[in-house]
């Protein structure tokens, strides 16, 4: 199976018909501006150091809204990316782009071009959320948008966030649970994160708005993750992907680099939970199993998910190992140290 690679082609703010109070897409990208010029050489450099007989490469456009742009130049950005489908150096087109921006016949100009899959900036199907934040669009919007784009046959990516003003981690479960229901193929979390120059900002500083805290925003990330893995919706990310100043660009430090593998501990820290719970070995060293490349986030952040399993259930240790029958999150309790596969404890 070939490796997935994206090569990013930033717009920030290209084609957004209005300023949501949270956003600052020139801080999250790290790029003050959309340049043309530079589409041509930024892709030929990235695929300078791909591999693409043995790599699955995708074009993506990030950062604003790709089909609300002016049509000129989203046709331009498209016969661009054809070109390199053409010569076999890409193999498809992602893009983000807003719920209302989207209709029949926008959709039948990315599938021309080679679009494989459509990533819509839902948010909240809160309209009292949707609202405060001044996204300009209702939930209505979000439903029709993810029809539309199912129904056309691409794959769809709802992107959603938590701690928006007003939302409450009700309307964040019931936001996940639409976008299963209306059939995503993926899924990205971003806990909402106070940016300079946004009313979200202005909003904290007047004292109507107050930021998740770090433990917060793990745990509503960790909520609506177990309600996409329990829908077999693949998650792609938790949290703003990290650049080199967006640490230090976010207001009062509203901002965790690792919140994403925090919310994930949590996850198997609740599933260990009850596993145990609902266990009468009474072993003092309970072994678990994960999917390959699991064990750290299983284990937690410095053990920390250990250590709380430690004190909790009186244990004297876990273990916790790597499973080829499990995938994904999987993860289950297999008993006893003494069990078959104890050569492979970690």
């Amino acid at each position: 199976m070939k490796k997935h690679v994206n090569i990013p082609i930033f717009i920030p703010h290209f084609g957004c018909r209005n300023s949501c109070v949270f956003c600052n897409q020139k801080k999250i990208t790290g790029k003050p501006c959309y340049d043309r010029q530079s589409v041509l050489s930024e892709i030929n450099t990235a695929l300078e150091t791909i591999n693409t007989d043995v790599t699955e490469t995708e074009l993506a456009f990030f950062g604003g809204s790709f089909t609300a742009i002016p049509e000129d130049e989203m046709l331009w950005l498209l016969k661009t990316a054809a070109e390199f489908i053409k010569k076999g150096k890409i193999q498809s087109v992602r893009l983000s782009t807003r719920p209302d921006a989207v209709d029949e016949r926008i959709l039948g100009i990315l599938r021309m071009y080679g679009v494989k899959t459509v990533e819509l900036g839902l948010q909240s199907f809160s309209d009292k959320v949707l609202s405060a934040s001044k996204r300009g669009h209702t939930s209505s919007d979000s439903v029709k948008a993810c029809q539309l784009v199912k129904q056309f046959g691409f794959e769809l990516v709802g992107q959603m966030m938590v701690g928006l003003p007003s939302s409450t981690p009700e309307d964040e479960l019931y936001t996940a649970n639409e976008i299963c229901r209306l059939g995503c193929d993926g899924a990205r979390i971003y806990p909402t994160v106070v940016f300079p120059d946004t009313e979200l900002m202005k909003m904290q500083q007047a004292g109507d708005y107050i930021p998740l805290t770090t433990e917060q925003a793990t745990v509503r990330c960790s909520d609506v993750l177990e309600v996409f893995i329990e829908n077999n919706v693949k998650v792609i990310r938790i949290g703003l992907c990290s650049n080199e100043t967006l640490a230090s660009d976010v207001y009062l430090h509203s901002y965790h680099p690792a919140v994403g593998e925090l919310a994930i501990n949590r996850y198997y820290l609740r599933k260990m939970c009850k596993l145990l719970e609902n266990d009468n070995s009474k072993e003092k060293i309970p072994v678990f199993a994960v999917a390959k490349g699991k064990i750290s986030q299983a284990v937690g952040q410095k053990r920390s998910n250990a250590g709380f399993l430690i004190g909790k259930f009186g244990l004297t240790n876990i273990k916790v190992i790597e499973s080829d029958l499990l995938q994904g999150f999987g993860i289950s309790l297999i008993h006893t140290e003494r069990n078959k596969y104890a050569s492979d404890l970690t």
